[in-house]
């Protein structure tokens, strides 16, 4: 049985309502000449979400783009301290992009958006658990490949 992981839902739904709210939009534009007013914050709104949570998706699933022509020439006992470097690179990258989007969002909580009016903490949070989820990911990342260091007979 497949494993069903909780980024992977919220993504989709918040993919699911940016689709059915601009659908939902252009009908009412066109069928009866009166747009939401807001649907297009909440779709956007939604497809940030979507996107940073989908991010920390890819990164789990190991979908992200990568040039390997170097590494690859290499000998695989080289390969292996090589991608423990690049995780401790990439945990503390999406550490520091943590901290700075807490940091971004708690001073973000005070201004309104500019249709719902609602506090732009609910858009700007979707960077706090995306690159949390990252981040976690990461250390999960960083061990694998440092027990991978420490195998004997590869």
């Amino acid at each position: 049985m497949k494993k069903i992981y909780i980024d992977d839902i919220i993504a989709s739904i918040f993919m699911i309502f940016t689709i059915l709210i601009v659908t939902l939009n252009i009908g009412m534009r066109y069928f009866f000449n009166s747009p939401i007013r807001s649907a297009e914050e909440i779709a956007t709104i939604c497809f940030i979400w979507s996107v940073f949570i989908g991010g920390a998706s890819c990164y789990r699933k190991k979908m992200h783009m990568g040039i390997d022509i170097l590494t690859q020439m290499l000998p695989r006992k080289v390969n292996k301290y090589i991608e423990f470097l690049v995780n401790i690179v990439v945990l503390t990258m999406n550490a520091a992009f943590f901290y700075l989007s807490l940091k971004f969002s708690i001073n973000s909580r005070l201004k309104p958006t500019a249709v719902l009016g609602i506090s732009s903490i609910y858009v700007n949070f979707s960077l706090v658990v995306g690159f949390g989820l990252i981040f976690i990911y990461s250390i999960f990342e960083s061990i694998k490949s440092y027990k991978k260091l420490k195998m004997k007979g590869e």
